[in-house]
């Protein structure tokens, strides 16, 4: 029996992004170029029909999701909206300029916050926590809906569909820090019976070449 499609989109650009910013749970808008990332998003997803889709609470992966939504003609979609599919929080370091923090607090200490599994900044979460809220939410409420023929998109972010990736290809933290999920480049899984059988990552043309930092 085949399942149904799940597809990871991780928003466009946003402004803090373009700002070279931590950005986390801060609730900041696409910027222009996040905007245009998102209908490209749509024009790639366009002959896949949705049946529901599920976003985070902050507006940048909402407003991805609706931007999608509307190129592919399917605004009446259910979407169902949850913390748990959040951001990283970053906690102390949101809103200061990635360099600024280097600066303030030393890069070597930055760059382990960044790239570690399981440290986390001050006040923040690390890759581990957001995986311990991510994983069960997929697990519950999003996958028995694939698993019964559903096609699903979710609209997340960099971390949020890290911990997706990293669960659903049973990567280890080493894998999965190394894992980049570019803006609005869909992810798609196929299943049969409940058995991931194949991952298409779609490219879509990139307007800058920054298009991968990460959030």
């Amino acid at each position: 029996m085949n399942n149904g499609k799940l597809v990871l989109v991780r928003h466009g650009l946003s402004v803090y992004n373009d700002q070279n910013r931590f950005t986390g749970w801060k609730d900041v808008e696409l910027n222009e170029q996040g905007n245009e990332e998102a209908e490209q998003a749509g024009l790639i997803l366009k002959n896949i029909n949705f049946d529901l889709a599920f976003t985070s609470n902050l507006v940048r992966a909402q407003n991805t999701l609706m931007i999608i939504l509307k190129k592919i003609g399917k605004l009446d979609l259910p979407i169902e909206k949850n913390i748990a599919l959040n951001e990283r929080d970053y906690g102390d370091l949101i809103g200061q300029n990635k360099t600024e923090a280097a600066e303030k607090f030393g890069s070597e200490q930055v760059h382990i916050w960044r790239r570690s599994y399981d440290i986390p900044p001050p006040g923040g979460e690390s890759l581990k926590d957001t995986a311990e809220r991510v994983i069960p939410y997929l697990q519950k409420q999003i996958l028995p809906y694939v698993f019964d023929g559903k096609n699903i998109l979710v609209s997340a972010h960099g971390n949020s569909i890290r911990a997706i990736v990293m669960s659903l290809k049973n990567y280890t933290p080493e894998q999965i820090l190394k894992t980049e999920i570019g803006w609005c480049e869909p992810w798609v899984f196929d299943f049969e019976e409940k058995i991931l059988t194949n991952l298409e990552i779609i490219p879509r043309p990139n307007i800058k070449s920054m298009s991968r930092l990460p959030d």
